[in-house]
């Protein structure tokens, strides 16, 4: 266990794990990450467990996988009753306060904070229904979700999204410029709301990325892209159209990429109210998102996969005791984030968790046999996926379908499954066996749905979640309606 010493936890939305200049990549503009990145460690493949915002905030919250936890997908939530590790530290006598989106089920519920300050939660305390519906195979075509990707990306004026974030980090520094000095170690997590969609960004920031300069993946095009009924069946739901113009496509990566800078800008501000604090020695600072994102990949535009683009997260730790500039390949996701947490406060973490602590990576100890999970059970599927990996082998076991099978030392863009191949039997029936360990995919498929089709009956049936619910696309900010949004 370490020194307690405070801790600020950033949880952007919707970052590709891929997008940090620091980790390598050749146009995207993230200085304060970068900062962050220099003066501390990043892991470099680090997951979320559940790709799709309410079941991985959860997991964040409650250490978790979304099969232990149950809040499924998009409308079923955390709700109270579930401990946290908010819950946990708070009950240790140390101050956690939660700023901005957790997208938990409202703010009546005992989420674990001692206060929370603006907070997003699901819209109504019921958020979005529509997802409900791949139980009973009745989901609707999302046609709102592909006008919001590709009608409202480019140069523009400020989202109620950027002014919320902007808010968000103002109430940051507010609130810390009260206990900045407190004699106890405090916990601050601060959740943006970017990079979210719609992708309506500022012309200073657009600017950095010239249309000229963006290349589409070659997962974009047919032929570059291994098919599957599963991906398929996702990119129908989305309601994607195989002859989209690629310039489009072009301008929605460059106003994603310029998402990613506007988040990058609001935590950079945080950063530096910290150094003119003079708390930076003695603050522990945690940059991930709640999912990763793709732009084309794979011809999907958001998230909702099991490709590395979707699950990809970034992780950075920065502060004392934290080695610098140190980058740590262990398999990691956000149910080690409790244990983390709880160890950096010097508390013992409750039993039962699937994660463990980072703090043996970062202190030289890496476990690179570790593999990683995570599962999905929510809009646009038919039935569950799940993603098990060992070292560079990578197994995405589908449902009732065929399952996916990749080597990311020699495929890191997952253009080749070799799901049925039989020189890689047995690499297949290896990692089958280690994802059985951890989950029933058959049996938790089941119960995802019946739990899904239970809340279709508490709302009336499908007609009236479609009548209440037609027309939703994403949570609103504190105060917005909806119906507006």
């Amino acid at each position: 266990m370490q020194r307690p010493a405070n801790l600020i936890i950033f949880v952007g939305e919707s970052h590709n794990r891929a997008l940090v200049a620091a980790s390598g990549h050749p146009q995207i503009h993230t200085p304060a990450l970068d900062s962050l990145a220099r003066r501390g460690a990043q892991f470099s493949n680090s997951y979320c467990n559940s790709p799709i915002c309410v079941p991985a905030r959860a997991t964040i919250a409650t250490g978790l996988y979304p099969h232990q936890h149950k809040y499924w997908e998009n409308s079923i939530a955390l709700d109270g009753r579930t401990p946290t590790w908010m819950k946990d530290l708070r009950d240790q006598g140390y101050h956690v306060a939660g700023i901005g989106k957790f997208h938990f089920r409202n703010g009546d519920d005992d989420n674990g904070f001692s206060e929370e300050i603006l907070p997003m939660h699901l819209a109504e305390g019921v958020g979005e229904l529509l997802g409900l519906l791949r139980s009973e195979n009745a989901e609707p075509i999302r046609k709102g979700l592909w006008d919001l990707y590709t009608k409202r990306c480019g140069p523009g004026d400020e989202t109620s999204y950027q002014a919320y974030d902007k808010l968000i980090t103002q109430r940051s520094i507010e609130w810390m410029r009260t206990h900045a000095n407190d004699e106890q170690p405090w916990a601050l997590c601060i959740h943006y709301v970017s990079a979210h969609a719609p992708y309506t960004v500022p012309d200073d920031l657009l600017e950095l990325y010239p249309l000229d300069k963006i290349e589409l993946p070659r997962t974009f095009s047919k032929q570059g892209r291994p098919n599957h009924e599963a991906i398929e069946h996702l990119r129908t739901i989305l309601g994607h159209e195989e002859d989209i113009d690629e310039d489009l496509v072009k301008l929605l990566t460059a106003s994603y990429f310029a998402a990613i800078t506007y988040l990058d800008r609001e935590v950079g501000h945080v950063l530096d109210y910290l150094d003119a604090a003079e708390v930076t020695d003695k603050t522990r600072v945690v940059y991930t998102a709640d999912h990763g994102y793709s732009t084309g990949n794979h011809f999907i535009m958001g998230l909702f996969n099991m490709y590395e683009h979707s699950l990809g997260v970034p992780l950075i730790m920065a502060g004392p005791d934290i080695p610098k500039g140190k980058t740590i390949r262990q398999l990691t996701s956000h149910v080690d984030l409790f244990p983390s947490i709880m160890d950096s406060f010097g508390v013992s973490t409750r039993s039962g968790l699937p994660g463990t602590s980072l703090w043996p990576a970062l202190q030289g100890n890496e476990d690179l046999d570790r593999p990683v999970f995570a599962e999905y059970h929510a809009l646009g599927s038919k039935a569950a996926s799940y993603m098990y990996r060992e070292k560079d082998q990578k197994l995405v076991h589908h449902v009732g379908m065929p399952p996916q099978l990749f080597d990311l030392a020699a495929d890191p863009e997952e253009e080749r499954d070799l799901g049925g191949d039989p020189a890689s039997a047995d690499v297949l029936q290896r990692l089958e066996s280690g994802l059985a360990a951890v989950v029933s995919p058959d049996t938790t498929d089941a119960e995802a749905k019946e739990a899904q089709r239970a809340r279709i009956r508490e709302l009336g049936g499908a007609e009236a979640i479609i009548a209440r619910r037609g027309g939703f696309i994403y949570s609103p900010p504190p105060g917005k309606d909806w119906k507006k949004f």
